[in-house]
């Protein structure tokens, strides 16, 4: 019985034949396209040394973390700092504070780009378009020490070129635009604005060069209009672009720039000024408070990645394109 219940041994033949073909076809294609891969390891070097290798340091989160000891005999205190950091005085001004600039730069700094590249789209003139795509670029390089240093110039409350027109036209006192709570978010969405729009609108232009002709044609033979070209043609044709932007956008809805809040942030506004970013580099790094300050990093590193999941899967339920 056992003879006749056995399979065949001729059965065995093509699956090892179809491995023996997986494994040729591998190397054949490792040993094509050699020099693209092996363009391939700078990069991939860099986020394995840069990126991963240094996640083993996100075990002091659970640890009370002593330099002199070490990870590995530092002693182990489980979910203690995330404990203190969920049920301390701090976290509840440092959340509000961090989402209220995330809002924010969603409602006025996610659709400049978005708005200047429609608008130069527009333009007909080439020369005076590029004229203005170079202006626009040329903040995306410049530090934040010098647009802050800019900031100072203009928002001053002693020699501030702007201060001093606002005083002017209003008739009233001397504002310090710099150390006022109530102007702090103004000023960082004005920063954000000036620096970043100009060079975000590469991503939607390219979209935008990418728009067939032929259906800017088509909507005119049918009688459309500039703005019924722009609503049917124009916003479909880079809609998943703006929805692949907005997802990875909302991944760094908790990470704000560190040097531009630091940066802006002073004894007086500090009550509104403080999020995590710089709430990790005083707690972290004059505090010595290592393992609490990368409890408070995971927190934002795990709540990124949440958003981000979150986005895609929403972008899919309604219709879109999702990132992955």
């Amino acid at each position: 019985m056992a003879t006749d219940l056995a399979p065949p041994a001729t059965k065995a033949a093509p699956t090892a034949g179809r491995r023996k073909r997986g494994k040729g076809t591998v190397r054949s294609a490792l040993l094509r396209y050699r020099w693209l891969y092996v363009m391939l390891l700078p990069g991939l070097a860099y986020f394995v040394i840069f990126k991963y290798l240094p996640m083993y340091g996100l075990t002091i989160a659970f640890q009370d973390f002593v330099p002199f000891l070490g990870y590995s005999d530092s002693p182990w205190v489980g979910l203690k700092h995330f404990e203190e950091l969920f049920t301390g005085p701090d976290f509840g001004r440092l959340l509000f504070n961090t989402l209220f600039l995330a809002l924010l730069t969603a409602i006025f700094v996610f659709p400049a780009p978005i708005i200047i590249a429609l608008m130069l789209n527009e333009l007909r003139i080439n020369v005076y378009k590029r004229y203005v795509q170079s202006l626009i670029y040329i903040p995306h390089f410049l530090s934040w020490t010098i647009v802050f240093s800019l900031t100072y110039i203009l928002f001053s409350v002693d020699f501030g070129v702007i201060a001093g027109w606002i005083r002017d036209l209003t008739g009233g006192a001397k504002v310090d635009y710099l150390a006022q709570s109530e102007w702090f978010r103004p000023l960082v969405i004005l920063q954000l604005l000036w620096k970043t729009s100009g060079w975000g609108t590469i991503i939607y232009l390219a979209a935008l060069a990418g728009v067939d002709p032929q259906l800017y044609e088509a909507a005119r033979m049918d009688g459309a209009g500039r703005f019924r070209q722009f609503w049917h043609v124009t916003l479909p044709a880079i809609r998943p672009t703006i929805v692949v932007m907005a997802i990875l956008t909302s991944g760094n809805l908790l990470d704000q720039s560190f040097e531009q809040i630091w940066l802006l942030t002073n004894s007086l506004n500090r009550s509104v000024a403080d999020v995590f970013d710089t709430f990790v580099y005083y707690v972290g790094v004059t505090q010595g408070g290592y393992s609490y300050a990368t409890a408070v990093g995971l927190f934002k590193g795990i709540a990124g990645v949440v958003l981000i999941f979150g986005s895609n899967w929403l972008a899919k339920r309604m219709g879109q394109r999702g990132l992955f």
